[in-house]
Order: C-alpha cells, then sequence, then structure tokens
C-alpha cells in the first residue's frame, strides 16, 4: 500500500506521460505529454511555487506569519495561493484583466488578496508585463512581504530538475527532443539542465508567441497565449539552451487547444496547444524513430471564458454557410 501524503503539496509532481493517439505527425516522431494538469491545482506551476516557497523558508527569507507577493498572468498565482493557504501565509497577488478571469476567481477563493493592473487592448504586452512587476515591487517594500519574483528566481529551477528527472525515468531514456513554452524560462532551462547531461543529443525547442516574437529577434507585440511570452527576453532566458525556437500564433494555439480536447479528450490551455504545433514539428524533423517530449502545461478549465468565445465564433461561422 502507497504511504498516504500528510497534506495537497505531497501531491504536487510524479505525473503521468502520455502518448498522442490522433494528433499526430504523418511520418515523424511518437510525441508524449507531461500531464501537468494531474497537478492540485491543474498547473505545472504547482511545482516551482512549492522550491520558491521552501526555499526561502529554508535559508530565513520568509518567516511564520510572513507575506508573500508576485506579480503573475495566473497559472502561478493560483499554484502561490495554494501554497500560502496551506502553509499559512498572506499572498498579495498582482495580476491583469488581460488574463484568465477564472484563475483571479481561484486566487481569490485560496485567501489571495488581487491587484488587477489594467490592460491596454485585453492582450499580453511588454508594458503590462513591466508594470505588473512594479507594483509587486511597490507592494513587497510597504508591506515588507517576502517577492517570489519569478522572472528572476532561480530556485524554481530545482522544481523542473525533478520534472526532467521524472521525464526522464518515464521514457527509460529514450528521448530525442523536448518543446516547451516560454514565458519566464525556467522550465525549460531547468528540463534541459535536467536532461542533457544525461544525453547531450537531445533537440531542445523553445516556443514564445508569433505576435511578440522577441527571442527570435522580433517586435514585442500584444498576444492571448496565457502564461507565456513577457515582451522582452526574460532574465532566465539562457540562448545555448534551446536549439530552435518556434513560433505560433494565438489562433494557431487556440485552435490547436480545442483539437486536443476533441481528438484526444485533452482539455488543456492555450500554451499546450502552441507546444504540440511545435512538438508536431519537430516530430516531423526528427523521423518516425525519434521521441519528442512536450507538456500539458494546464487545464482547459482555467480558459473556459475564452473557449466559450471561440466556440460562439464557430457556431457563427456554420450559421453563414448554412449548417444548422
Amino acid at each position: 500500500m502507497s504511504e498516504m501524503p500528510g497534506d495537497i503539496l505531497d501531491c504536487i509532481g510524479n505525473t503521468a506521460l502520455l502518448a498522442l493517439r490522433h494528433v499526430t505527425p504523418g511520418n515523424g516522431a511518437r510525441i508524449l505529454l507531461k500531464m501537468e494538469s494531474e497537478n492540485p491545482t491543474g498547473s505545472m506551476k504547482d511545482r516551482m511555487a512549492l522550491a520558491m516557497i521552501e526555499a526561502a523558508e529554508a535559508n530565513g527569507r520568509l518567516k511564520a506569519g510572513g507575506g508573500v507577493v508576485e506579480y503573475t498572468g495566473g497559472s502561478a498565482g493560483v499554484s502561490l495561493a495554494l501554497v500560502c493557504a496551506v502553509k499559512g501565509y498572506l499572498l498579495h497577488i498582482v495580476s491583469s484583466d488581460a488574463f484568465a478571469q477564472e484563475k483571479l476567481d481561484q486566487m481569490k477563493i485560496l485567501g489571495a488578496n488581487l491587484e488587477i493592473v489594467r490592460s491596454d487592448s485585453g492582450g499580453m504586452t511588454e508594458k503590462l508585463t513591466r508594470d505588473m512587476v512594479e507594483a509587486a515591487r511597490l507592494i513587497a517594500a510597504r508591506t515588507g512581504a517576502y517577492w517570489t519574483d519569478q522572472l528572476k528566481n532561480t530556485d524554481q529551477l530545482a522544481a523542473y530538475h525533478k520534472m526532467g528527472e521524472e521525464i526522464w525515468t518515464q521514457t527509460g531514456g529514450r528521448i530525442d527532443g523536448l518543446v516547451q513554452s516560454v514565458g519566464t524560462a525556467a522550465s525549460l532551462r531547468g528540463l534541459g539542465e535536467a536532461l542533457r547531461p544525461r544525453k547531450a543529443t537531445i533537440r531542445m525547442v523553445a516556443v514564445e508567441p508569433a505576435e511578440s516574437a522577441v527571442l527570435s529577434g522580433g517586435p514585442a507585440g500584444s498576444h492571448k497565449i496565457d502564461g507565456v511570452g513577457a515582451g522582452f527576453v526574460v532574465p532566465l532566458w539562457e540562448k545555448d539552451t534551446a536549439n530552435q525556437i518556434e513560433q505560433i500564433s494565438t489562433e494557431e494555439a487556440t485552435a490547436m487547444a480545442l483539437r486536443l480536447a476533441r481528438e484526444e479528450g485533452l482539455f488543456a490551455g492555450t500554451s499546450t496547444g502552441a507546444n504540440v504545433i511545435a512538438a508536431l514539428r519537430l516530430a516531423e524533423q526528427l523521423g518516425p524513430q525519434a521521441t519528442v517530449v512536450s507538456v500539458m502545461c494546464d487545464t482547459g478549465m482555467k480558459y473556459l471564458k475564452g473557449y466559450r468565445n471561440e466556440l460562439r465564433k464557430e457556431e457563427e461561422g456554420l450559421q453563414n454557410v448554412g449548417v444548422k
């Protein structure tokens, strides 16, 4: 009989690795998805939130009864809210109306105090990211709360080292490519640091929004792929981590997320849709004998309002062509 977890935080990690059955390349590699939606809040960010808080506890930056502050597009905030609720810390979150309302509601339900920074267009932009960072800095200065500062915090890398070890074990070392979208860049970097020492030839692919392809040297722009594409080259990004960078548009990512739900029964967010498109491209490059791993970053339950709008567009399109 397996040991019963002490609390919900013990349920973070050790997620399944699942092969795609229908959304596959015509004559390409096998694609496996790391099912991070199995984490308690339905997101891989549970891993990094726990790692950052535990590291701060260990060296005294965060003391019992203290406060925590962070800026976030949503998933990191929900994960921090979970960890802080269990550990008894007051959490201050800076977020925006540009992100899924479901995430903001979930943070509140878990006890976080929210400060909302209004976006110019409802999309993620460089200005919005920088405005959120500054708001978080001011809260930390005013309250004395510990600022996790996820764009710069290297404590989270340990969480993704562990995730990389899980992938290596689950594949039995049979992995030829790893695809992951870039937000803070911690997950791609941490996975690379765990996997490349074991197999130097693993091809690492970074994914970013086509509308704001700054890692590829393009201009910053507005997009709606939650959790990725800050609009500038983030501090944790190391260009040698990735062998190549794939640019995926919001429209493409959303369409693939809906396809995953309908063909694979995998209900995920748009960052996962972007990951799978890039994984399909890599799978075709590597050929049928290879194995490509990517990440189901979170559950689509966090994005119901956005998907509802997409479904409405589909229905209107069908009506316009006379399909009832």
